[in-house]
């Protein structure tokens, strides 16, 4: 039998509950049927033996799962999705049936299915009935069925096991997504393949990003200053500036627009871009600099970050330029690109964003985390990417759990999908869900090492807005973006991505699926 046959095999063992309830059939039935229900976010020792002892009871064991909206006992669960989670426990032996409840408790389910008997952990009955259980009772008792309490004499919580060595568990997380979508990894590459001539037009604040390199000579004996020999400078063309880099890189027709001093850090600035093929319209304002972001380096450790920006918002004259090049350049897509160096506030994004062109995906990145601005600023977009301190920030909410409040900014920005960007912990996106889709999945990190996380979040955003621009797919653009993210990660410096490197992370993730 091959490998294939025998995943089908599994697959089939997960049903909706209108399918189990046409399986299994109406009380009095031939096979008596037991159900477990939990979260089974990780499957241990301890479900395993709740699971044989209650498949010892009945003639089919039905285990049934809390879906992934109803999880908030802490940040980041389900550690692992509830689609995972379906296929880890159709694939044990002793399971016949797999269902996911989309509902809070397992009480409607209860009165909707009827199993024979609903067996219960021995954690529910050492110190007494809990009243969420008593519940569970008086539903079981009103069709005739009984509760089971299992044997308590192995405990062991998945929450204990994620919080002390969380397992990776991105490759599988990835394969469930891909399977639940019916998506492939052909799938990704063909979308790669689509970046090529989407037109696209950023507009935001350029920023050079400089790495000065230097050695440490020593200290001062009278005061606490550190004494370092200058040994270089690199200079990256950051911000909004190699947003558009990284789309031009990924294969678009990139036309971006900024405001820049006058100064030689502009001559920089608009050679890079220019050598990139990035079609720059850049306002010179000799009243502010080009902004820059010195960050001093020394063995490895960056001691000290020197700022040269002024955040005056730009004047009325520049906002009217900045809305004629948005009407007068036809674009697939347009991306504000925000810092808060004078360019967007309150005043400004809704007149520019009335100035994009009619049918452009409008998408907005503010990355304000240690500046005042507000990503709910950016209202009705098509694609918004704050990350996790942003949408605090934003929502005015430090304690709420991460789908709550993923959930909430999505719902106060009025965008039509929210990519929230948890750093090592890789993303969630929130969109709005139909009868065949899920409101909400996560990604995973897919960073083998990371060098420089400087500039992850830009790779991200560019290749997650080709990919929807190009395919429609919200799920190919998480994941095409997150692998953009990992590759720029891996790499010291702020540099557009390649899509060939993204293809070899697509190539490198199939293979180790297949354990090659």
């Amino acid at each position: 039998m091959s490998s294939n046959t025998k995943n089908d095999n599994f697959r089939r063992k997960i049903k909706t509950r209108e399918q189990l309830r046409e399986a299994i059939g109406p009380m009095p039935r031939e096979k008596k049927v037991i159900l477990c229900h939990g979260t089974f976010d990780l499957v241990h020792p301890g479900h395993i033996r709740h699971l044989m002892y209650a498949s010892e009871k009945a003639d089919l064991l039905v285990a049934s799962l809390t879906s992934d909206s109803h999880i908030n006992k802490a940040s980041f669960r389900p550690f692992v999705p509830q689609d995972l989670r379906a296929m880890n426990l159709a694939a044990l032996e002793c399971v016949d049936y797999v269902i996911i409840d989309d509902n809070a408790t397992p009480i409607e389910n209860l009165k909707f299915i009827q199993p024979d008997f609903f067996a219960k952990g021995y954690e529910y009955s050492a110190e007494g009935i809990h009243p969420k259980t008593r519940e569970e009772m008086v539903a079981v008792d009103s069709y005739g069925g009984q509760i089971l309490f299992t044997p308590g004499d192995l405990v062991l919580s998945s929450s204990a096991i994620i919080e002390t060595t969380p397992p990776n568990l991105s490759m599988e997380k990835l394969l469930a997504l891909l399977h639940s979508e019916g998506l492939e990894f052909n799938d990704l590459r063909s979308a790669l393949t689509k970046l090529q001539g989407v037109k696209v037009h950023v507009l935001g604040d350029t920023i050079v990003d400089s790495y000065t390199y230097c050695s440490l000579i020593g200290g001062t004996a009278k005061t606490p200053t550190f004494s370092v020999k200058y040994e270089r400078q690199v200079d990256f063309s950051g911000g909004a500036a190699v947003v558009a880099m990284h789309l031009r890189k990924a294969g678009a027709e990139v036309v971006f627009s900024t405001v820049l001093g006058d100064d030689p850090l502009k001559d920089f600035v608009l050679n890079d871009l220019k050598a990139a093929g990035v079609e720059c319209h850049a306002i010179i304002d000799p009243t502010r600099p080009t902004t820059q972001k010195n960050a001093f380096i020394t063995n490895g450790y960056r001691m000290l970050k020197v700022d040269k920006l002024d955040n005056r918002p730009i004047s009325e004259k520049a906002v009217e330029t900045l809305k004629a090049q948005l009407a007068s350049h036809p674009a697939d897509a347009v991306v504000f690109s925000d810092f808060r160096h004078g360019i967007f506030n309150k005043f400004t994004i809704p007149q520019l964003a009335a100035a994009v062109p009619t049918g452009a995906m409008r998408v907005a990145d503010s990355q304000v985390s240690n500046r005042w601005g507000n990503i709910l600023e950016f209202q009705n977009f098509d694609l918004i990417t704050p990350n996790e301190r942003e949408a605090r920030f934003a929502l005015g909410d430090q304690d709420s759990t991460i789908r709550p409040l993923a959930l909430d900014l999505y719902k106060k920005a009025g965008c039509k999908v929210l990519i929230l960007k948890l750093g090592e912990r890789g993303m969630i996106t929130y969109r709005a869900p139909d009868p065949n889709v899920r409101s909400f999945f996560t990604v995973d990190t897919f960073a083998d090492q990371v060098v420089d996380a400087v500039g992850a979040g830009d790779a991200m955003l560019s290749y997650a807005t080709l990919t929807m621009a190009a395919t429609k797919s919200n799920v190919l653009g998480s994941i095409l973006g997150a692998l953009a993210a990992a590759v720029a990660c891996e790499h010291d410096g702020n540099n557009p991505v390649a899509p060939e490197d993204v293809l070899k992370k697509i190539n490198a993730l199939e293979k180790r699926s297949r354990f090659e």
